[in-house]
């Protein structure tokens, strides 16, 4: 199966699950943002890659507006060259509007995650070469205030629903992809491979989330360090080094 097509059963398996209060609004950008997502994987989906960096799922500025992972606007159009027609969800959040690539604000996760692609890689052609980054859920959950709720926030329930199509689309992508290392952005995502993927080779970095005191203190420098200690080479860069 190939990746558009494990994207896509995805897709079709969120729109068909039921979340409760305080989970008000759910965006499933898979299927709104399509045209951008199938860009991304059509381009930049390549099996042989080293590293597989996994997320958790689409921040409100981010995925939930491009469909890309850390899909911060700028970094989506300027460096990973996509700019697919954004649609909207069935429902919308009027604090957390769907604007796609007209969005005015930045993710700063997504923003860390791509300049730090850019600024050691030059390119995202030598990026992807190596890397492939992904999200283990596409759904964005929002409370009736407009907040932010991840996904371990959600009821055993709700929970188990989501996470057997989240894994079994993980396992079919680490399939395809074939990467040597599948590394968690962050301890979510990282339990996740490891409770999915007891076989592969798993590593963790840091999340670059502005939540994170530790990740405001540098991130990028401080992920390099936990890639280098895995055993992941990185090329040489002015801007950095």
């Amino acid at each position: 199966m190939s990746p558009l097509k494990i994207c896509h059963r995805l897709s079709n398996e969120m729109n068909g699950l039921d979340f409760a209060p305080p989970t008000a609004f759910v965006y499933n950008p898979l299927d709104y943002a399509r045209k951008s997502v199938d860009q991304y994987l059509k381009r930049w989906a390549n099996p042989g890659v080293e590293v597989m960096f996994l997320g958790m799922n689409p921040g409100p500025w981010g995925m939930a507006q491009t469909g890309i992972p850390f899909g911060e606007v700028n970094a989506v159009r300027d460096f990973l060259r996509i700019d697919g027609a954004i649609g909207k969800p069935n429902r919308e959040h009027p604090k957390r509007p769907i604007l796609g690539f007209d969005c005015p604000r930045s993710e700063v996760s997504g923003r860390r995650v791509w300049t730090w692609a850019r600024e050691r890689f030059g390119t995202a052609d030598a990026f992807f070469k190596r890397f492939f980054v992904w999200n283990y859920c596409p759904l964005a959950f929002l409370e009736e205030g407009g907040r932010n709720r991840t996904p371990d926030k959600l009821p055993v329930a709700e929970r188990d629903a989501l996470f057997e199509p989240c894994n079994r689309a993980l396992v079919d992508l680490v399939s395809v992809l074939k990467p040597k290392k599948v590394v968690g952005v962050g301890a979510f995502a990282t339990k996740r491979i490891q409770s999915v993927l007891p076989d592969v080779d798993v590593g963790t970095i840091l999340h670059p989330s502005p939540a994170s005191p530790a990740a405001n203190r540098g991130w990028a420098p401080q992920a390099e360090r936990q890639l280098l200690d895995m055993g992941i080479s990185l090329p040489k860069s002015s801007t950095l080094d």
